[in-house]
C-alpha cells in the first residue's frame, strides 16, 4: 500500500477551495469516494491524516476545504467566526460549497461516481447530515460528534443516504433536546439511520488534540480512545455495506 496525496482545487463563487485528495497508488481503477469534512478548525493536519486513513481503506478520499485557501485556525474565536460565516448562509453559500466538493470528487478519474459517501467531524458532521437531508447522491454519511440541528427539513423519502451518527453521551456542546428532535426528523423522513452514543465520551472524542484544547480554552473537550476506535469501526462497517 502506497498512499499518495495531492491538492485538488476548484472555485465556488470566486473563492478558491484547496482540498486534500488521497488514494492508494497500489490500487487500480475507480473506487468509492469519501468526502472528509473538518471540524471548525478547518482543513488542518488532523483532517489530512484522517483523509489518508480513509484512503487506506481502499477509497479515494478528499479532505474538504470549507473556508477557502485551505485556511485553518487555532483559537475558538477564529474558528467560531469562520464556521458561523458558513452556517449562517447554509441555504446559499454553505450548500454550494458542499455540492461543489461532491462534484469535484465525483468527477475525479479515481472515483466511482455511483459510490460516494461523506464523513464529518463536529462542524463537518453537521455538513454531512445537511447533505443527506438535501438528497445529495451519497450512499452513506457519518457524523462524528457533529451538530444535529437541521438547516433543511427533509420530506418523506428525501434522505437517500444511510446515516450514522456517532455521538458522545457526555457531550455538553450538543443540546440534549437536539437528539430526540433529530430522531423524530429522521423517522418522519423515513431515513435509514443509526444513532450510537458512547458512554462517557465528550465532544471531540475522535481527536487526540481535544485534551490539550479543552485545558487551554476551558472547553468540555476530551479524546476517548475507545469511542474513537469503536466509531471508526462503525464507519467502516457502514461503508462496506453501502459500497
Amino acid at each position: 500500500m502506497t498512499i499518495q496525496s495531492e491538492n485538488l482545487s476548484y472555485s465556488v463563487d470566486g473563492t478558491e477551495m484547496n482540498c486534500h485528495l488521497a488514494w492508494d497508488d497500489a490500487q487500480d481503477g475507480p473506487r468509492p469516494g469519501v468526502l472528509v469534512f473538518p471540524e471548525w478548525w478547518g482543513l488542518n493536519e488532523y483532517i489530512q491524516q484522517r483523509t489518508e486513513q480513509v484512503a487506506s481503506l481502499g477509497y479515494v478520499a478528499m479532505g474538504v476545504d470549507m473556508y477557502g485557501g485551505r485556511k485553518s485556525v487555532t483559537t475558538p474565536d477564529e474558528a467560531g467566526a469562520l464556521m458561523t460565516g458558513v452556517l449562517s448562509e447554509m441555504g446559499t453559500t454553505g450548500t454550494a460549497r458542499v455540492q461543489a466538493a461532491l462534484d469535484a470528487l465525483g468527477g475525479h478519474a479515481l472515483a466511482d461516481s455511483e459510490r460516494l459517501g461523506a464523513i464529518g467531524y463536529c462542524f463537518g458532521g453537521a455538513l454531512v447530515l445537511h447533505m443527506a437531508r438535501k438528497s445529495m447522491p451519497l450512499k452513506g454519511v457519518v457524523s462524528f460528534h457533529g451538530a444535529l440541528d437541521s438547516f433543511h427539513s427533509p420530506r418523506p423519502g428525501d434522505v437517500k443516504a444511510e446515516v450514522l451518527v456517532c455521538h458522545g453521551a457526555a457531550d455538553e456542546l450538543i443540546p440534549y433536546e437536539a437528539i430526540p428532535k433529530f430522531r423524530a426528523e429522521m423517522d418522519r423522513a423515513g431515513a435509514d439511520f443509526k444513532f450510537i452514543a458512547y458512554e462517557g465520551a465528550l465532544h471531540g472524542f475522535t481527536n487526540p488534540a481535544a485534551d490539550e484544547r479543552g485545558r487551554k480554552f476551558n472547553l468540555p473537550l476530551a479524546y476517548d480512545s475507545e469511542a474513537d476506535a469503536q466509531s471508526w469501526e462503525a464507519m467502516k462497517s457502514l461503508f462496506e455495506k453501502v459500497f
